[in-house]
């Protein structure tokens, strides 16, 4: 009887360690799934957050090509205006040129009207300047009025998220 006490206790030890190493191992399974899970979830995080950063620069740059276009058929309009100034610079220089001849000539009537025509001439001259000098201030302001309205790109240290502020667009 004492054998068999012995192989009694021996196959409840047994036993009680298969049983033991199965709990473990049904412990290990619900930890691998649970890390599986955790991996998963992280890197649909990461996927998301991804996308959010996509979208983000995607609307900054359309705002900064927008603007580039902008940019850049306004300074075609300005080259222009510019060589349309130049052209009429140079007849303005030949007409003057001209006039000098004909002044050396003039009457004294002549030379009287041409000096009113003048004043005239002057006067509308100082008038366009004026609003062309208020157009330039108009034009200042809101070039300071765009700079200061250009999306910045938030930092990871503020307290919004970055889906959110997508979102309210």
């Amino acid at each position: 009887m004492g054998r068999l006490t012995v192989y009694a206790g021996l196959l409840a030890a047994a036993l009680a360690w298969y049983f033991q190493a199965a709990r473990l191992g049904a412990d290990l399974a619900d930890e691998r799934l649970q890390a599986s899970q955790y991996r998963e979830q992280s890197a649909d995080e990461r996927i998301a957050a991804g996308r959010r950063l996509l979208a983000v620069e995607r609307m900054v740059n359309d705002k900064y090509q927008g603007a580039l276009n902008a940019a850049l058929q306004k300074q075609t309009a300005l080259q222009a205006a510019a060589d349309r100034a130049r052209s009429e610079r140079d007849g303005l220089r030949k007409q003057l040129s001209d006039a000098e001849q004909r002044l050396a000539d003039a009457s004294p009537a002549a030379l009287i009207e041409y000096a009113s025509t003048l004043n005239r001439v002057f006067g509308q001259c100082s008038q366009r300047y004026t609003e062309l000098a208020i157009r330039a201030d108009g034009h200042a302001a809101d070039a300071a009025t765009c700079r200061a309205a250009w999306p910045v790109i938030p930092h990871a240290k503020e307290k919004f998220q970055l889906g959110e502020r997508i979102d309210n667009f």
